[in-house]
């Protein structure tokens, strides 16, 4: 059975360049900042989730990190970035899969999530991502979740998204200490504005 939304991606990543869409950056410079804040060990498994063809890989592997997952549910975004690390391409175990229905025997130190968690509208999609988090991050291990804000926009890729602000991600994650919360400014490419919340949480039980 055809999964809609895997359709709208392959679709996006087909027919659109690196930097025909609104999320592209040249460096991703929050999360990079966000992750160096948390002092990771260079050995710690690190999953980037819904990345698409990011650049974050890139610079995960730049920075020394050994143990990186990437997922989408785009199989063509996967390719993208695999064509552009080239050889680099090897040191990362790619998946293919929609959030809701991945599985994995490695757990995480640090989970990753910039502008997939917002695609969630339902409540059953909600409690089924918030449930796999809950099994596949360490005990003290770290969220990263960045979303629209309140005053961010309410579609994305012409798909509606869900809004959130610190009080809403810390009441959803509960078994998680929300450590760090702030709003960033996202410049697209066609030079406007989105505003996002940029959230750090650390597992506690």
């Amino acid at each position: 059975m055809s999964n809609p939304y895997k359709d709208h991606w392959e679709n996006v990543y087909n027919t659109k360049k690196e930097n025909e869409v609104s999320w592209y950056q040249n460096t991703p410079q929050k999360s990079i900042d966000l992750i160096k804040s948390i002092n990771l060990d260079q050995e710690s498994n690190i999953i980037d989730v819904g990345a698409g063809d990011s650049r974050l890989v890139d610079n995960l592997i730049s920075l020394g990190f050994k143990n990186i997952t990437v997922l989408d549910i785009s199989s063509k975004s996967i390719e993208k970035s695999k064509i552009r690390l080239g050889e680099k391409s090897e040191l990362i175990n790619w998946v293919v899969s929609d959030i809701n229905d991945f599985q994995s025997d490695i757990t995480f130190d640090l989970w990753h999530d910039r502008a997939a968690f917002h695609f969630l509208k339902s409540t059953e999609k909600i409690k089924s991502y918030i449930n796999l988090v809950n099994k596949l991050i360490n005990n003290k291990g770290n969220l990263i979740v960045a979303t629209f804000s309140k005053k961010g926009p309410l579609k994305c890729s012409g798909l509606e998204i869900s809004q959130y602000d610190s009080k809403g991600i810390s009441e959803l994650f509960e078994n998680f200490k929300l450590n760090h919360s702030e709003i960033y400014t996202h410049k697209t490419p066609f030079n406007t504005n989105q505003e996002f919340i940029y959230n750090i949480l650390c597992k506690t039980n």
